[in-house]
């Protein structure tokens, strides 16, 4: 019997905790601070998200990147899906391109500099695609200026892809 008690207190605790959380992550969702222009924030939990590729970035930027993707948009890459649908989200992370210290012809994440953040909903953002943009560095949004450019170069190379430049990487 106080076993069943023990194993009910546990499992009580973990319930409250768990709710604890979700709703602590909904508190930072909504005080985030949102990308001028669009409105968008990064997304809580994006670390876990799958791998949808990486990316090298040359000069002059000279980064290694990362692109992740929530549950919809690794449904719409598996299926190839275009246009992708709502809710679809893609998170880049990109670092300073360093050279590994134990392996010398490898190269590893350095520096962090930049989290980049696209959200499709299109009637919300159907001026730019479909899609609105958030470009943030040490967590907080950059500038209007560099926000005006997000679409515009999305617009210029990958239209024929949704905007998306980043390709599944199976």
């Amino acid at each position: 019997m106080r076993r069943n008690l023990a194993i009910g207190a546990v499992i009580a605790v973990s319930i409250a905790l768990a709710i604890g959380c979700v709703e602590i992550d909904s508190v930072r969702a909504q005080n985030a601070e949102a990308s001028p222009i669009y409105g968008v924030t990064i997304p809580v939990g994006y670390r876990s998200w799958e791998l949808i590729g990486p990316a090298l970035e040359g000069d002059p930027l000279n980064e290694l990147r990362a692109v992740v993707g929530n549950t919809v948009a690794m449904d719409a890459y598996r299926k190839s899906t275009l246009p992708f649908p709502d809710g679809t989200v893609l998170v880049k992370l990109a670092w300073k391109q360093t050279q590994s210290t134990e392996f010398e012809p490898a190269s590893v994440p350095g520096a962090a500099t930049t989290v980049q953040v696209m959200v499709k909903d299109s009637k919300k953002y159907a001026s730019s695609g479909g899609w609105g943009f958030g470009r943030f560095i040490n967590g907080k949004p950059a500038d209007v200026a560099q926000h005006e450019t997000c679409f515009a170069c999305h617009e210029a190379r990958v239209q024929q892809h949704d905007f998306v430049f980043t390709r599944y990487a199976p």
